[in-house]
Order: C-alpha cells, then structure tokens, then sequence
C-alpha cells in the first residue's frame, strides 16, 4: 500500500467546492526552524487537486504545512468584502506518522471562518 496525501476545500458561504483557489505545501523542519517549499498547485471545479499533493515514495514521516489562500479567493467571489481581508492565507500544521497511510485535509471556508479536520 501507498500513501499519499489529498485535500478538498468548500466553499461554506456558497455551499460550493471552492474552484481554483491556490495551495502551497511546505514541508517544516522544527529542528532546523526552517520551511520547505515543496510545492504549489490550485483547486479543480471540484474543490480537489487533479492529483496527491504527495504520494508514494514522497510521502514521508514528517510535520508539513498546507496553506491555503482564501483571502484572493474570496476577494474573486464577493465584491463587498473588507480590505484588508478578514481571512487572507490558511495555514495548516499536521504531523505525518505513517507514510502507507491516506491523509486527506478537508478546508471548511468562508470569509468569516473556516474548519478542518483529519478525513478519508
């Protein structure tokens, strides 16, 4: 078996998956106080990437941080929002323990607020 690490983002406010909203993935080094970039992708129109954000050989033990930029997101969706953004980038630390297993990061958001969770 192979793990791999997915996540899927919705739209709370308009009760939609949250299309082409941008994602950074870094991998944090608290030993060293230092963050790797491993990459960045964007939301499909189901609120997913097209592919694992890891998978196979790359996922490894590990702390890594997804970030999600809702700010510019909701900024394209609502013309009335407040600038500066209440939310602007979601940052999300989790711990990776097992890298045979299926890590999946759902974001609940809107532009008040947002959720998560460790899903299937």
């Amino acid at each position: 078996m192979s793990g791999k690490l997915t996540t899927h983002v919705l739209d709370t406010a308009q009760g939609c998956p949250a299309a082409d909203l941008a994602i950074a993935l870094w991998l944090i080094d608290a030993a060293a106080n230092t963050r790797t970039r491993l990459k960045t992708t964007r939301t499909n129109a189901d609120g997913r990437t097209d592919r694992p954000l890891l998978a196979d050989d790359e996922l490894q033990p590990g702390v890594y941080e997804l970030v999600f930029s809702v700010g510019d997101y909701f900024a394209r969706q609502c013309t009335d929002l407040p600038e500066p953004p209440f939310l602007n980038q979601v940052p999300i630390q989790f711990g990776i323990a097992d890298a045979d297993a299926h890590y999946h990061v759902p974001l609940l958001a809107s532009p008040w607020s947002y959720s998560t969770y460790r899903g299937s």
